[in-house]
Parts: C-alpha cells; sequence; structure tokens
C-alpha cells in the first residue's frame, strides 16, 4: 500500500476542502442514521424585544450579552409572576379565561406603586391601539 500524499497546501487565507463546518442537513442525515430525526431545538428570549425598547428609549446605547441575559431572565420572571396572579384572580372568580381584567389587577397587586400605575397606563394603550387595529 502507498503512504497518502499530503494534500496541497490552500492558498492563504482559504480554508482546506476537507475542514468545512457540517451542515444541518449532514446532522440529520447523521441522526437518521443512528435511527433517531435529530431537531434543532430553539431558545425563545425576549432578547430583540428588549433591544427594539432600548433603542426607543436611549438609540446611542448599546447592551452587553450577559446585560441581555439579565434582562431576559427579569421578563420572564416578571412575565411568570403577572401569569400565577392571573391564574389565581381567575380561577377566585370561577372563570377559566384570563382576560386584560386579572392582567391589570394582577399588575396591580404585583408591582409598586407609581411602576405600576405607568404599566397600567401602557397595557391599556396597547390593549386600545389592538382592538383599533382589528
Amino acid at each position: 500500500m502507498a503512504p497518502k500524499e499530503a494534500p496541497a497546501a490552500a492558498p492563504a487565507g482559504k480554508k482546506p476542502a476537507g475542514k468545512a463546518p457540517a451542515k444541518t442537513a449532514d446532522k440529520k442525515a447523521g441522526a437518521a442514521a443512528k435511527g433517531g430525526v435529530r431537531k434543532i431545538t430553539r431558545k425563545e428570549t425576549y432578547s430583540t424585544y428588549i433591544y427594539k425598547v432600548l433603542k426607543q428609549v436611549h438609540p446611542d446605547t448599546g447592551i452587553s450579552n450577559k446585560a441581555m441575559s439579565i434582562m431576559n431572565s427579569f421578563v420572564h420572571d416578571i412575565f411568570e409572576r403577572i401569569a400565577a396572579e392571573s391564574s389565581k384572580l381567575a380561577s377566585y372568580n370561577k372563570r377559566s379565561t384570563i382576560s386584560s381584567r386579572e392582567i391589570q389587577t394582577a399588575v396591580r397587586l404585583i408591582l409598586p406603586g407609581e411602576l405600576a400605575k405607568h404599566a397600567v397606563s401602557e397595557g391599556t394603550k396597547a390593549v386600545t391601539k389592538y382592538q383599533s387595529s382589528k
């Protein structure tokens, strides 16, 4: 058996052909050969929305990945608290649907003072805008 020849050196700035990163189709094909179809998992975050609001408030300010992660956790936590409180309020009133009224009451109960007033005001504005666009 003859020894394998070393591949010719790739031109400067180009990667050798054999070192290309695996494509998702290759991963799926490999997983299918093992007996299952590999599904790409998606991580849902609020980052795009946080970034859009940041740019509305402070157009020249950026945010680091760590700060974005903290903000994402914060929004997720507040969402969970409001959802849980709204659920309790709906069940207390023997209702199976959470409406904007339950959300508004939950926000008043969870957020302190002036922050709750601003949140209710913004929420009312959003609901009005949505209903007028229907």
